[in-house]
């Protein structure tokens, strides 16, 4: 009997999706200013998590420049060597910023994820998730062999009901604080509360919120009024607001000690790049005196919710940077897209697995970058767009 071919069956699996399922890159050459060059023309970005425009800030592209003429790379894992000054500068300065013991860096905010859930869960724990959750969460507790449950999404009751049946059982409650692919908060002051009912320790990841929202841009917790005793595991990335990528985990002394000795992400890959360290901690220097930034994109929100209603253009009820628009269908989400790219706009669609099925949409990220005119000229190409193909919220 001959095996079956693997490689056959991949080729015949790629082979058989449909046309509004393939995704293909694209070279995106951004330029500052809300602007991207694709294939050859330049167009309003409102695609990138680039919330303050930070990724085109002199301060942080010199802080990174200068530390890369002393070195590349950081040439070995933290535990191996590569652990840095800046390194430790960074974490320092993060800890302080937040109120949190320590922090512990990591290369990516996947990885963060995955390495703090596979370290603290074991398959005898439960994890507790929302149920529109960052892929991320999800697929480490799915590597920590937990026993994965996921409730309604931003439905406290439904959470409470789920740790109340399994009462025996160690758990851990997990949420995005601004959920992605909606653009809205969950309910944290609730969450809070509800885990230290159930002695259930609440983790909040901050990726959208980071920089943004908050007292000097500490995040969702900082502006809902949670402090570290509330979120004993706070999870930020880089690579949004801040403009630069990595990411970290602000806890207790005992947390990072936990995750020093188990998070594999942690402990198997090389260390962020020390100019990356250098350049997250410029950004940090300009989030935090960055009033101006968040007083202008929050004028850009209200500018681009304002107008929508008063197009006709239905909203969901997000009042973040992230703005969704439902379009159902992948392929009608795949035409908006092109017609919004025809009319100087570039917004690519979500398609699935990103969302579910049947929810396939426009997901518009405004920046500090855009000025008054930018979002006009964004509104006149959306109504142009989707007026007639728009679902409702």
């Amino acid at each position: 009997m001959t095996r079956p071919s693997l490689l056959d069956a991949i080729a015949a699996a790629q082979a058989a999706l449909p046309a509004e399922s393939r995704r293909s890159l694209r070279i995106a050459r951004p330029i500052g200013g809300a602007r991207v060059v694709i294939e050859g023309r330049e167009l309003i970005d409102v695609a990138s998590n680039d919330y303050l425009g930070l990724a085109f800030d002199p301060g942080v592209r010199a802080a990174l420049a200068d530390a890369a003429r002393d070195q590349a790379g950081a040439r070995a894992s933290h535990l191996l060597g590569g652990h840095h000054p800046e390194h430790a500068a960074l974490e320092a300065e993060l800890a302080a910023w937040l109120g949190y013991p320590r922090v512990l860096l990591f290369s990516t905010g996947y990885m963060a994820a995955i390495g703090a859930l596979s370290a603290l869960l074991s398959r005898f724990d439960l994890a507790l998730q929302d149920r529109l959750n960052h892929a991320c969460l999800l697929d480490g507790a799915r590597l920590a062999g937990a026993k994965l449950r996921r409730y309604a999404h931003g439905d406290v009751s439904a959470a409470a009901a789920a740790l109340g049946r399994e009462p025996d059982r160690r758990a851990l409650l997990i949420t995005d604080s601004v959920f992605s692919m909606d653009g809205d908060i969950a309910p944290l002051c609730e969450l809070a509360e509800l885990a230290r009912a159930e002695n259930a320790p609440l983790m909040v990841d901050e990726a959208h919120a980071i920089g943004v929202l908050g007292p000097q841009g500490r995040g969702a917790c900082a502006a809902a009024g949670l402090r570290a005793e509330h979120v004993p595991v706070l999870m930020l990335t880089f690579g949004k607001a801040f403009g630069v990528s990595g990411a970290a985990i602000a806890c207790s002394a005992a947390i990072a000690d936990a995750l020093l000795h188990g998070a594999r992400s942690f402990i198997y890959t090389t260390a962020l790049p020390p100019a990356i360290a250098a350049a997250i901690r410029a950004a940090m220097r300009r989030i935090i005196a960055g009033d101006d930034l968040r007083a202008h994109l929050a004028d850009r929100i209200a500018q681009f919710r304002a107008g929508a209603t008063e197009l006709g253009l239905p909203l969901l009820p997000s009042t973040t940077a992230i703005q969704p628009f439902m379009l159902g269908d992948s392929r009608a989400a795949l035409d908006a897209s092109r017609r919004l790219a025809e009319r100087g706009v570039y917004c690519p669609a979500i398609r699935p697995p990103t969302v579910p099925h049947g929810q396939a949409r426009l997901r518009l990220s405004l920046s500090a970058a855009l000025c008054e005119s930018d979002v006009e000229q964004l509104l006149a190409a959306l109504a142009a767009t989707l007026k007639t193909d728009i679902r409702g919220p």
